[in-house]
């Protein structure tokens, strides 16, 4: 198996190909079923007194549409969707292994039901919250500002966790803490707070749903050592392959977008497979 893939297909027969445990850690960023298309545009502006936009200050600016990138998300079946893959994800794990899902509030509860059934309740580790605070704030509800990430083991008995090696982050109250603690930091909590890739940032890809490298570097850290092997799934922007080459680990993304591919290729410089060679 190369160091380094992108494979173009379905990730159902894809990961059936794949041998038993040969992947340290799994994030898997499946389609969040909320039964609307995903897109992001791309816009450039410019100040335009009979523009369409109103920005800081009163001033006008008239925008352009560049790019718009999209994909459907609503499935019939959502359950009977990701079963069959979750079964697939288990089977590819290492013994000390770890799985993180990515979900949303609209289907968390029912899939960690279908978590606990296929990888046993006692390998459930940890249910991850990234909170942010980005997007529109509807005045009806308390808004929706955070996604659930679902952590679960091959072996509760083997897996493996390197909190020594997460980067750690600043207490939020270190007046509370001895100074020598303060300059240290802590090990980031189950509620991770960081914001959404920046629009104008190094990161941006233009790709719907695109995540922070951060987010997935954290993983790698606590689930992996350099050179062992990561997969995602669902790849999408190919997040997890670019933190894994930061890390020196090894990786490999499926997705079945030929849009998603284009970006990974782009972002990565690897030329995707329909297969993987031996």
């Amino acid at each position: 198996m190369d160091d380094e893939a992108i494979l173009h297909g379905d990730n159902l027969p894809l990961l059936g190909a794949l041998p038993d445990a040969s992947f340290q850690l799994v994030y898997a960023d499946p389609p969040f079923n909320t039964g609307r298309e995903q897109a992001r545009r791309t816009l450039a502006t410019a100040a335009a007194e009979d523009g369409d936009r109103t920005g800081f200050g009163g001033r006008r600016y008239s925008t352009r549409l560049l790019d718009r990138r999209a994909y459907p998300d609503r499935f019939d079946d959502y359950l009977g969707f990701l079963e069959p893959r979750l079964r697939e994800l288990r089977r590819v794990l290492a013994p000390a292994g770890t799985l993180y899902l990515h979900l949303d509030y609209r289907e968390a509860h029912y899939v960690k039901v279908l978590l606990d059934d296929v990888f046993g309740r006692d390998a459930f580790l940890n249910e991850l919250i990234w909170a942010y605070d980005y997007g529109a704030k509807p005045r009806r509800r308390w808004p929706a500002k955070h996604d659930t990430i679902l952590v679960y083991v091959r072996d509760p008995a083997r897996y493996a966790f390197h909190a020594d090696a997460v980067e750690r982050e600043p207490y939020m109250a270190p007046g509370l803490v001895t100074a020598e603690k303060a300059a240290r930091g802590k090990l980031p909590t189950d509620v991770w707070w960081h914001t959404i890739v920046s629009p104008t940032g190094r990161e941006k890809t233009g790709y719907p749903t695109q995540k922070p490298e951060r987010l997935v570097r954290r993983m790698l850290q606590a689930s992996t050592l350099p050179g062992e092997r990561a997969l995602d799934p669902f790849a999408g922007s190919g997040t997890l392959g670019a933190a894994a080459r930061a890390l020196g680990r090894r990786f490999l993304l499926i997705d079945s977008s030929a849009e998603a591919v284009s970006v990974m290729e782009r972002r990565l410089g690897l030329r995707a497979r329909a297969r993987l060679t031996a």
